[in-house]
Formats: C-alpha cells, sequence, structure tokens
C-alpha cells in the first residue's frame, strides 16, 4: 500500500470491520470473506440489508462469497493488476473521479524528475544481472527551495495524473478481457458500480485477503487497488477504505511488533550495514516535508526510536551510546523467511526456532524445506499442537517420504499454551487491541511462550556472564524490570509497550508545569520523547495502557453516531484511531464531504467528531495541510518514488509459472515476462515449471470448516471435513475423464499430491489470448499430523519465489498437471 502511505504496514485496514456496514459499494477481490471470514461478512450483510450496498466479487471460483453478491466476475489467478488497471483506465478515461479528493488530497499535480522513465515493462534504472533498479529518477522534480514542484492545472506532462493516464491507458477493457478471461460486459459493469461512489455521498470499501498479497507482485495488487479508492475518493471515509481481512491476530500483531525480519515495533526499520551513523540513520526515516506547511509526522522517528531503545535497555541506553543504537544488528541482507530458508538450504543455518509456526505446510516447496531442515543440528518447535515441521523427519509414506534414518537433526518440542490459557491483547484486522483473560489452565507441561523466552533468556545471559563473548553487552544490559524475572506477566509487557514517562516530564512551552510524573503511563504517543526520558516498547501502541487503566479491556459498544463508532469499546491504534486518514473525509475547508456519516470535521477553532481526528487537532483548514500526515509530501501518493521494489506505478507481470507464457502487455519482451524485481534465486528460478507439462492454473485457499493447520487436530472439524479434495470444473473433468468423488493426482515442478476430485460447477474455463485455461482449487488444511485422516501437505505444490517488497510466497498461482490417481 506505498500508494497510500503505509505507514501501518501492508495489512492493516484502513477502516474497521464494523465500518463495513457504511459502505454503498463493496468490493471483495483477492478474498473470500463470506467462507474464510464468516465473522467479520456479518458487517458486509449488514450493508447490503440495512444500506441496499452492492456487492462485488472478482474471484477465479464462484465462492460462497459470489453466491450473495449483486455481481460476479470471473478472473484468471495473478492477473489483479490488469483487471484494476483497466478499472483506472475507466476512471480517468470516463472522468468517473472525486476532483476535489484527487487535486488537493493527492501528488496528481506534483511534476516527476525528467530521467524518469518506463519502456515496455521496464522502468528507469534497471539493472538485468542483479535483477534490482537504481531508483535515483524515481522521485519528485524538486525546486531551489527543497520543495516539490506542482502544476495545478494538471497539464504538464510530466505531473503525475498526466504520467498515470499515459501509464494504464494500454490497460483497456479488451486488454483486460485478453489477459483476465472476464467478458469486457461483466468488467465495465464492476467499473460502472464503483464509479458510481466517485461522489461526496457515497462510498465504496474494498476488502481482500491472501488472494492479493501471496503473489509474486502482492504489494502491487495492493496498491493499485489503493489507488482506484483514491481516484474515488474512498480513503478516510465512513465506508470506504482499503481493507485486508487478516485470518488471525498473530498476523496483525506480528507485523505491529516488527518481527518481519526488517522491522522494529511500530513499523520503524533497523538499520542496514551502510547505516554506522545513528543521526544519519535517523535523517533518513525523519523526512521533512516537500511542499509548504505539510507535517510529515515521521519527523518524530527520534521520539519513536529512543523511546522503544529506553523500553529494550534501560539506563543502559544513554546519549553516550546512541541510545543503544551500537546494540542493534545492521543488516548485511533481508534475512525474509525465504532467505532464512535458502541459507538452510546450502547448510549455513545450524539451528531454527519455530514459534507459532509451521512451515513445513505453510511455506512453499515442502520438498526444498525436508532437505533444508535435515541440514540443521537441532530444530526447536514451540507450539500447542504437534505439527508436520516437527516431523518432518517422519517417513509418513507417500505424504511424506523421507529417509528418516539420514537425518541428524535434534527436534525439541515445546508445548506452549493456546490463546484461551493466556491472558492478554489481541489485535484485529481493524487494529483494535482486545484484552482476553485466561479461561483456562494448560495441560501437561505446557508454558506461555513469554515463559520460555524469558527462561531463554535467562540461561543465555547466565551463558555470557559466566564464559563472556564477543560482544555481550546487548545481552547482559538488556532491562528486565518484571517482578518475576522467569515469568513477566501480560500486564508488565502491556504497559511496557505502551509508555511511561521515567522521570517528571516538563511541559516545552513552560518548564515549571509538569505534564507527566515520573513513573506515570503515557496517554499517547505525542508525550514521547528524544532525550531519554519516555519509554515504548511500540510507539503506535502508546495509550492503550495509560494513568485511566487498561483502555484494551473496555466493553462499551455505545454508539451515538449510529455509523459503528464505538470509540469506547477496546483501544484502536493509533491513538483510539477507528479511521486512519479521516481528515480526508471532509473537503479543504474542513466541511464533511458526507454529512450524514460524518467522522471529523472543523469547528472554526477545532477539529473534532465521531473519531480520533487524523490530524493536529487546532490545524486551520486555511493553511492547506495535506490529510496523509505521515507522507512528507502530505498527501496520498500514486506515483510511489522509491518506495517499491517494481517501479513508482504498479505494472502487470505473469506469475513465474504462467499458464500463456508471455506478458499479454508486452509479448514481445520475455525479460519483462514475470516481475524483473521479484524475490527468487537463480536455482529456483531455473526449476519453474511450464504449460506443456503443467498445463492448468492453480490457487490455493481456505475452507470455513477449518482454520489453517490447527483444526485437524479437532475431532469435530475433522468429521465435517474428513478428507482431503481438490476442486476441478466440469469441462476440465470431462475432458480428462475424471468422475466427482473419484482419486486424482496434482503435481507441479515440484511434486504431487493425491485427494479426492470434487467437481464443481463454480469453476469455469476462462478465454486467455485465445487459448482456453483451466483452473484447480487447492484447499490448504491437511497434513500427515493431527486426527483428520491423513493428506498431502498442498505446499509441496507451490513455487518457491516472493513479492519483491514483502517477500510474500506466490501461494495463489502457479502451474500443475491434474490425472487419475
Amino acid at each position: 500500500m506505498a500508494g497510500l502511505a503505509p505507514t501501518f504496514g501492508r495489512g492493516a485496514m484502513t477502516n474497521h470491520w464494523v465500518d463495513i456496514k457504511n459502505a454503498d459499494v463493496v468490493l471483495i477481490m483477492g478474498g473470500n470473506a463470506a467462507e474464510a471470514h464468516p465473522c467479520g461478512f456479518k458487517w458486509v450483510t449488514e450493508a447490503k440489508a440495512h444500506n441496499k450496498a452492492k456487492l462485488i466479487v472478482v474471484d477465479p471460483r464462484f465462492t460462497r462469497s459470489a453466491s450473495v453478491a449483486d455481481f460476479y466476475a470471473p478472473i484468471r489467478t495473478g492477473t489483479d493488476i490488469v483487471f484494476l488497471g483497466g478499472v483506472i483506465n475507466y476512471l480517468l478515461a470516463n472522468d468517473k473521479i472525486h476532483h476535489d479528493y484527487v487535486r488537493n488530497y493527492t501528488d496528481f499535480p506534483y511534476l516527476v524528475r525528467d530521467d524518469f522513465a518506463f519502456d515496455a515493462g521496464l522502468y528507469s534504472g534497471y539493472n538485468a544481472e542483479k535483477r534490482t533498479y537504481d531508483k535515483t529518477s524515481w522521485d519528485y522534480e524538486k525546486g531551489a527551495d527543497g520543495y516539490v514542484k506542482t502544476d495545478p492545472t494538471l497539464q504538464d506532462p510530466r505531473c503525475v495524473y498526466q504520467l498515470l493516464k499515459k501509464h494504464y491507458s494500454r490497460y483497456t477493457p479488451e486488454m483486460v478481457e485478453r489477459a483476465c478471461g472476464t467478458p469486457k460486459d461483466k468488467f465495465l459493469k464492476v467499473c460502472e458500480m464503483l464509479a458510481s461512489t466517485a461522489t461526496a455521498g457515497r462510498a465504496a470499501s474494498i476488502l481482500y485477503a491472501l488472494g492479493w498479497t501471496q503473489h509474486s507482485i502482492g504489494s502491487q495488487i495492493i496498491r493499485t487497488g489503493a489507488m482506484v479508492q483514491l481516484l474515488l475518493g474512498n480513503i478516510g471515509v465512513a465506508g470506504g477504505g482499503m481493507n485486508a481481512l487478516r485470518g488471525h491476530s498473530n498476523i496483525q500483531g506480528l507485523t505491529d511488533l516488527g518481527l518481519m525480519t526488517n522491522l522494529l515495533p511500530g513499523y520503524m526499520t533497523l538499520p542496514n550495514e551502510p547505516e554506522q551513523d545513528f543521526d544519519q540513520y535517523i535523517a533518513t526515516r525523519a523526512l521533512k516535508p516537500l511542499r509548504p506547511n505539510q507535517l510529515s509526522y515521521w519527523q518524530n522517528y527520534k521520539k519513536f526510536h529512543v523511546s522503544l531503545m529506553k523500553a529494550w535497555w534501560g539506563k543502559s541506553a544513554t546519549a553516550q551510546n546512541n541510545w543503544a543504537y551500537d546494540y542493534l544488528p545492521k543488516l548485511d541482507r533481508s534475512y525474509d523467511m525465504l532467505q532464512v530458508f535458502e541459507l538452510m538450504n546450502e547448510g549455513k543455518v545450524n539451528g531454527y526456532i519455530c514459534q507459532g509456526f509451521n512451515p513445513l505446510a505453510a511455506a512453499p516447496n515442502k520438498n526444498k524445506l525436508n532437505g533444508a531442515f535435515a541440514k540443521l543440528k537441532f530444530l526447536v518447535i514451540m507450539d500447542p499442537l504437534n505439527t508436520e515441521t516437527a516431523e518432518f523427519w517422519r517417513n509418513a509414506g507417500d505424504y511424506n517420504n523421507v529417509d528418516t534414518a539420514s537425518i541428524k537433526t535434534e527436534v525439541f518440542r515445546l508445548p506452549t499454551t493456546c490463546f484461551a490459557e493466556e491472558e492478554g491483547s489481541l489485535v484485529n484486522s481493524g487494529r483494535w487491541l482486545q484484552w482476553h483473560w485466561k479461561g483456562a489452565e494448560p495441560p501437561g507441561e505446557a508454558r506461555s511462550d513469554i515463559e520460555i523466552m524469558a527462561a531463554l533468556y535467562a540461561r543465555l545471559r547466565k551463558m555470557y556472564q559466566d564464559e563472556g563473548g564477543a560482544y555481550p553487552d546487548p545481552i547482559l544490559n538488556l532491562d528486565w524490570p518484571y517482578s518475576n524475572p522467569l515469568s513477566p506477566t501480560a500486564e508488565e509487557l502491556a504497559k511496557e509497550y505502551t509508555g511511561k514517562a521515567i522521570v517528571d516530564l516538563a511541559d516545552p512551552k513552560d518548564p515549571s508545569k509538569v505534564t507527566r510524573k515520573g513513573g506515570e503511563q503515557l496517554s499517547g504517543f505525542a508525550e514521547l520523547r528524544d532525550d531519554g526520558t519516555t519509554s515504548s516498547g511500540c510507539w503506535i501502541f502508546a495509550g492503550a495502557w495509560s494513568q485511566a487503566g487498561n483502555l484494551m479491556a473496555r466493553r462499551d459498544n455505545s454508539d451515538p453516531t449510529g455509523i459503528g463508532q464505538t470509540l469506547n469499546w477496546a483501544w484502536a491504534w493509533p491513538a483510539n484511531r477507528r479511521v486512519l486518514y479521516n481528515r480526508a473525509s471532509c473537503d479543504p475547508s474542513g466541511k464533511p464531504y458526507n454529512p450524514d456519516r460524518k467522522l471529523i470535521s472543523w469547528n472554526g477553532k477545532t477539529w473534532g467528531g465521531a473519531d480520533v481526528p487524523d490530524f493536529k487537532l487546532d490545524e486551520d483548514p486555511a493553511g492547506g495541510m495535506g490529510p496523509f500526515i505521515m507522507n512528507p509530501e502530505g498527501v496520498a501518493r500514486f506515483f510511489a518514488r522509491a518506495g517499491m521494489a517494481e517501479g513508482p506505478f504498479p505494472e502487470h507481470y505473469e506469475p513465474f509459472e504462467t499458464p500463456i507464457g508471455f506478458n499479454p502487455l508486452n509479448p514481445q519482451r520475455p525479460e519483462v515476462t514475470n516481475n524483473p524485481a521479484a524475490r527468487i534465486f537463480k536455482d529456483d528460478l531455473a526449476q519453474m515449471g511450464k504449460a506443456d507439462r503443467f498445463p492448468y492454473a492453480a490457487t490455493t485457499y481456505r475452507l470455513t470448516e477449518h482454520f489453517h493447520y490447527w483444526t485437524k487436530n479437532v475431532r469435530l472439524n475433522s468429521v465435517i471435513q474428513p478428507q482431503q479434495f481438490v476442486e476441478i470444473g466440469e469441462a476440465l473433468a470431462q475432458e480428462l475423464g475424471i468422475a466427482n468423488g473419484s482419486m486424482v493426482k496434482v503435481s507441479s515442478n515440484r511434486g504431487y499430491i493425491k485427494a479426492v476430485a470434487l467437481v464443481t460447477k463454480r469453476i469455469k474455463p476462462l478465454t486467455i489470448e485465445g487459448k482456453k485455461v483451466h483452473h484447480v482449487g487447492i484447499p490448504i488444511h491437511w497434513g500427515f499430523v493431527g486426527i483428520a485422516k491423513p493428506g498431502y501437505i498442498a505446499n509441496t505444490l507451490t513455487p518457491f519465489v516472493g513479492d519483491g517488497n514483502s517477500q510474500t510466497p506466490e501461494s495463489k498461482s502457479f502451474l500443475v498437471n491434474v490425472e487419475k490417481a
């Protein structure tokens, strides 16, 4: 979502679940909310029932979501950018955009550097050998004053508006039909329905899930969707937004708390190896405004960072050691999931601690992972249940055919508690932190993750104390202020990540006054300072546990607004704000675009209303400050500058395993068939399957009756969905002579699975560039561990390639063959 000021990650909702009921149009694309998020889907049905909303579903399969939709359109997996780019072209060509919004709240008038160029699938600065870009030219044109040059008339050919129009002029309805297989009339109907919200009184909400993220161009798919919403004026408004449907709280929480390899909590980033200088590290991230009177709130980066370091290292984080910046690792490369498993496969990793993760089932190319795990000296599994990863060494016959005797890896299983046996906060898709209380004691010797990690830390610190080490300071000096060092409580950790004043905080405007006493909890991130006087383990969570108590535990669902703004139910990051960028719900003067669904407004002195304003409370709109205050330009970006791996505008590239073998937008250039900046290793690139041997496009997905890889350990779920199956369309079944209920073998260039064939009307062949393309649907839930009937790991089939920005594997589009078992 880089074009949308991706301050808060690639996955959080900009709105929230309840707000979906305010939509006039709902587009579900890259997801199947009715089936995979049935509780959240309630709010789509509320929108339809009470707001007369129209539901659109675009999907390769006619899903349960599609069964209750007002309009369904088919699409070939992996071609979402063509479809969404076609929508952009339609909106621009037919002048179906929110003019007031895009002129004032986006970078439409901004001029782009003269040396930026795009030529038949490649942007300026590409290095084919390294598969990366020099992004220097991907920037705005700046004047002598350092500010971006603009053309308010939008006539300059180098302004973002004109470049955008030119780029997507190739994405015609005819191209959509040729590349996506979506009939032209159906595509245009979707365009018309979405275009109906390009007005002040209407809004569309886009709901997506892993069907958008798990592609080699996943981040750019999401950006394209965000650009559609910006053209329509649907970001920051009630019933609008880009809304990622997270499957469970672990996913939202891990990104919020910085558990991706290059992140720190609150979407700050670790330094890279060249960034040895602390001040330069801060300056690179604390960006100054690019236009007059813009806020660029990341200017406060140092406050967030120093407060984090104080939370981690306490008194040991001082000005002399750059607030413990010297303790942080400096990355020589990205250590994402794919990189770690690649290094493991090369024999360069000795041990792996696997916490709350089942990579043998969840990561791509199961056979490659089996080989990688076999090269480890030790493997530690922390999980409430047994997993396939914990038993990768076991020969389970055809389901996991390995030579157990040759595997020397020592596996340790550390049974953990599950959420019902713990106290703490969960974070949902809508950024709500909701406190939950312990419901039961764990069985046997199970311990909480907190206890296990605390015990590991205590032992590591003791070893460093007794034996020394190359650089023991970060371990020995870590602050560990818990009442029981071997079992910190959820309350202690929550207070730590929300933040406190270390000493009395003086009012900057009147030093004689104390705004916060030392030891008190902070009310929000605005109180954070860069002088070592405050601490906060995650700045976006600051204020969740304030002096008023645990706000995450609130359960007041009163809604005086009538639009679902229950501000006293739990607590939403940041600042208990429910709709991000809500300043954009008002016109430049501060008057709400839609008075019937008013979020905030300007009363002449201050901003206020049904939500916490995403703006300076006393900022007079006459000053012209933009609503996207995290961006240095103050507006949302259509032109992503240097933020994305593939280019400033999303461009379609085929999945790495494409059923047609070329890129319809650039058929004469094989070098741009696939994403030229994707995350892929040389050996895996050479092993991609071709359509001559694997002619069918496959995709994976979830079922309502199972939850990922867990519920095959639950008897009731295993009764409801007892056996692994794959879905194939009636036309393909007829071609292959396959009967419903018979066993089939589905194979890719990496292995095969065998399952029951579910012959269905829900998947129909599509015509792509004159060629018939069949889809095969593969649910993910089975494996060789659990009480359900054993099955094959679906990711036996998926390729080892990832998105160039998030490194998310391409599990939603690959090639298979289907034959009778």
